[in-house]
């Protein structure tokens, strides 16, 4: 909902059915490049974590920093067809850390003990770049994607798309190790065009004992450990971390995945490029202007990953691959059983991903690639669902303080 400068507005909603980690951040242009933030939201009291309950729990939200106005950027990009420019660096909570030439005063902190259990609620709230990320010789089990919980597996480096949120456990190591150790993000990238090539650190350090004091003053004459992250391009590992994936789908935490399905929708989602207007000189590949679409014959530039998420509804992911989907043999191997469960799916680069919903939610609801450039360049959609017959299936009025256009 648009907010008028200098006014503010009191969002009332009733969480149904639904706890973890959720983010709310601004939609008009790239204004949520710094108008963002989490959502927790705790289990009912009374009703345990199915894993056990961490020492701490702690948010880890990264962004990307940009020196210039971002408004400018995607105006001046929208205006000749070009790319925009890039992000200077990546943050982590807001800080960009010391392996950049003038932040190292700018560096998360995270300070744990020894022999205990911390989750981190992680978000990738950055514009444009999917990331990889990892904390130097420390192994991670993820329990929950996109607020459901999944299948717990350990993992030592994890992937995560703008718009996403993991929950993961870090058991931290028994004695004081005599160390610091780097946790470090960087991207995942199969397109073409320019990105931010860079890595975001963050450090994490164990509290020192009295015992154990001599040894924390002398470490910090070290440097931290760095954990080893996939080349930018990799593709197996995003896949195989990907289906890795799985709802929980317990007897409290099932998987209601629709078995029927009522209509089939097919869509093409491509970055490519449109012709320059006449008069103009354009910035695009070859003298034209990026495009980006949703069933649209834009000339396709080449494969990449798309990070489409829905809005008004969780989905599940029953089936994904790469080359072209095959209506005859690739529904066989869906899975109905256990498949995750999110709102944010990467569709695979130069592949296809096939997602079941139930459309239980009356509105216009948008649908757009979470990587913001490619929606100002018009990867995006709104799917229209209707009221049903039931009362409790009927679009609700505006609240009566809505402000008025």
């Amino acid at each position: 909902m648009p907010h008028p400068t200098g006014h503010s507005y009191v969002y009332n909603y009733t969480i149904t059915g639904q706890r973890g980690t959720l983010w709310w951040h601004a939609h008009i242009s790239w204004l949520r490049s710094t108008v963002y933030g989490p959502i927790v939201i705790l289990p009912k009291l009374g009703v345990p974590y199915p894993f056990a309950k961490p020492y701490k729990e702690v948010p880890i939200i990264f962004g990307e920093w940009f020196n210039a106005d971002t408004e400018a950027i995607i105006k001046q990009a929208l205006q000749t067809g070009g790319g925009p420019n890039v992000s200077e660096a990546y943050t982590i909570n807001g800080l960009p850390g010391p392996l950049y030439n003038c932040s190292a005063k700018d560096t998360f902190k995270l300070k744990v003990k020894p022999g205990k259990t911390y989750m981190l609620r992680m978000i990738n709230a950055a514009l444009n770049d999917e990331l990889f990320f990892s904390i130097a010789n420390h192994t991670l089990t993820v329990v929950e994607v996109d607020a459901i919980y999944v299948k717990p597996f350990e993992t030592e480096i994890l992937l995560i798309t703008p718009g996403q949120t993991t929950n993961v456990l870090l058991k931290t190591k028994p004695q004081f190790p005599n160390a610091t150790f780097f946790m470090t993000a960087r991207p995942y990238v199969t397109g073409l065009g320019t990105f931010d090539n860079s890595t975001v650190a963050g450090i994490l350090e164990y509290e020192a004992s009295p015992k154990t004091i001599h040894s924390s003053l002398s470490i910090k004459k070290f440097p931290p450990y760095k954990p080893a992250l996939p080349p930018l391009n990799d593709t197996a590992y995003a896949t195989n971390f990907t289906n890795k994936l799985r709802s929980l789908a317990s007897a409290e935490f099932p998987a209601n995945v629709p078995q029927k399905v009522d209509r089939q929708f097919f869509f093409t989602v491509g970055l490519g490029t449109n012709p320059c207007p006449k008069n103009k000189t354009c910035q695009g590949p070859n003298g034209t202007m990026f495009a980006a679409s949703v069933n649209n014959d834009t000339s396709i530039l080449g494969a990449e990953s798309h990070p489409l998420h829905l809005h008004g509804f969780n989905f599940f992911v029953v089936g994904q691959g790469f080359g072209n989907f095959d209506p005859n043999k690739d529904p066989a191997k869906f899975n109905l059983v256990d498949p995750v469960e999110r709102n944010t799916a990467g569709v695979p680069s130069g592949g296809w991903v096939a997602i079941r919903f139930l459309a239980d939610n009356p509105g216009v609801w948008f649908m757009h690639c979470h990587l913001e450039v490619h929606t100002s360049w018009g990867l995006k959609m709104a799917w229209v669902v209707l009221d049903g017959k039931l009362p409790n299936q009927k679009l609700l009025p505006p609240p009566a303080d809505l402000p008025k256009c």
